[in-house]
């Protein structure tokens, strides 16, 4: 049973000056996973900037309520790309209080704008 949809866009060009301007930015928001490909490479910023707004969906698709830290959301690339999430600690707690227990997850990006889709499920 759906529990609730979370949908979010960045500017990716605006989304890269933030990240340029504050260096310890991408270490508050990301997960050393989710700075890096699976090869260790940096990942590029439409690909941050989805990530970014794969996690405001998640907030959003919970209430957004207060207290939910960064890293307790984790976008994860499973072997064949598909992107998939991972949660714990204030995420996963919020999810608990609503019955959510599974999530699905669309990302993308094109002419500078990213995007992400979430689907909370019961």
């Amino acid at each position: 049973m759906i529990v609730a949809v979370g949908i979010d866009v960045v500017l990716v060009e605006r989304f890269a000056r933030a990240l340029a301007r504050t260096p310890q930015l991408a270490e508050r928001l990301f997960t050393e996973a989710e700075r890096h490909t699976g090869a260790g490479n940096p990942r590029s910023p439409e690909s941050l900037a989805a990530r970014f707004a794969a996690k405001e969906a998640v907030a959003k698709s919970l209430g957004a309520p207060a207290g939910l830290h960064w890293h307790d959301c984790e976008v994860v690339a499973a072997p064949d790309g598909r992107p998939w999430l991972t949660v714990s600690g204030t995420v996963a707690a919020a999810a608990d209080e609503r019955g959510v227990n599974h999530w699905h997850l669309s990302l993308s990006h094109d002419g500078g704008i990213a995007s992400a889709m979430v689907v909370a499920e019961r």
